[in-house]
C-alpha cells in the first residue's frame, strides 16, 4: 500500500473512532395512539399474508405441493406479529414478474464495470 493511502485510512479510522461513542439513543414511553397504530399495522400485515394465501394461484401451488391452504392459514394465525410483518414485507417487496431480468442485467453490468475498468 502506498503511504498516502495508509495515511488516509488511518485518518478515516480515527474519525470513525471519535464519532462512534457519541451516537445517542433514546428510550421513552409510547402513547396509547402509537400502541394502537402498532396493533393496526400488525392486523393489516396479517390480512396481506392471508389474502396472498387465499389467491387461486397460491392455493393451486399448495395443492400441487401436497399442502392444505387451510393449514397454511391456521399457521399464519399462530405466527407472532413480527414474523407476519416480515413475511408481509417480503410479499410486498417481491416484483410481480419480469423485473428479475432487469435486476440481473444491472448486477452483471455493475460487476463488469468495476472488475474490468482501468
Amino acid at each position: 500500500m502506498t503511504r498516502t493511502f495508509k495515511n488516509m485510512l488511518c485518518h478515516l479510522i480515527a474519525v470513525a473512532i471519535f464519532i462512534a461513542p457519541f451516537q445517542t439513543s433514546q428510550a421513552g414511553m409510547i402513547g396509547t395512539q402509537q400502541a394502537a397504530s402498532i396493533t393496526t399495522s400488525a392486523d393489516a400485515d396479517r390480512s396481506v399474508v392471508i389474502n396472498f394465501l387465499q389467491r387461486s394461484q397460491t392455493v393451486s401451488e399448495f395443492q400441487s405441493l401436497g399442502l392444505d391452504a387451510e393449514a397454511a392459514t391456521s399457521r399464519v394465525a399462530a405466527m407472532s406479529d413480527g414474523e407476519v410483518s416480515a413475511l408481509a414485507g417480503k410479499i410486498n417487496a417481491v416484483p410481480a414478474g419480469g423485473d428479475g431480468l432487469v435486476v440481473l442485467i444491472l448486477v452483471v453490468f455493475i460487476i463488469w464495470y468495476f472488475a474490468f475498468r482501468r
